[in-house]
């Protein structure tokens, strides 16, 4: 860690505490050439995940942001809060997996379309409607078209 008042890389940790929230560790550092002391935090990796907007503004990955939008897709289905608890997991690990630090909010979208296709057409449709921002009816009705013959195709059956 570089000292922020001369620059030198050689700083020792005077003290080290949890934050007030928990989430990170706090840590005052002083400098070996010219015993300035400052503070650092230390936070786990996987917080920093930021999401790219489509309009090209960066912000911070928000799990309640997103977990907002899946109950406004569920609500009034079949679709308890056990599963929307498991989209949001597995969209969040699967950013994550990225190992990227800055995700498109295109994926996450497309994620949990994803998901939502394979529990609950009706709540696919819902969400889906509002992240394409279907403008006519024409898109709204080949979405569902493409759902009802995904439903109805027999699955391939190979004999071997």
């Amino acid at each position: 860690m570089d000292c922020p008042d001369c620059g030198n890389n050689r700083t020792r940790v005077v003290d080290t505490e949890p934050s007030a929230d928990g989430t990170s560790i706090r840590r005052r550092r002083e400098c070996q050439r010219c015993t300035f002391r400052f503070t650092t935090y230390e936070r786990p990796e996987w917080e920093s995940l930021q999401v790219k907007k489509r309009d090209g503004t960066i912000e911070p990955f928000d799990r309640t942001k997103l977990r907002g939008g899946i109950e406004r897709a569920v609500e009034k289905r079949p679709v308890d809060d056990e599963a929307v608890t498991a989209i949001v997991d597995d969209v969040q690990e699967a950013c994550r997996d990225r190992e990227e630090r800055i995700v498109a909010s295109t994926l996450i979208g497309d994620l949990v379309a994803e998901a939502l296709r394979e529990r609950d057409k009706v709540a696919y449709i819902r969400f889906v409607s509002v992240y394409e921002a279907f403008s006519d009816p024409e898109e709204f009705l080949r979405e569902l078209d493409a759902v009802l013959e995904a439903e109805t195709d027999p699955p391939d059956e190979t004999n071997t």
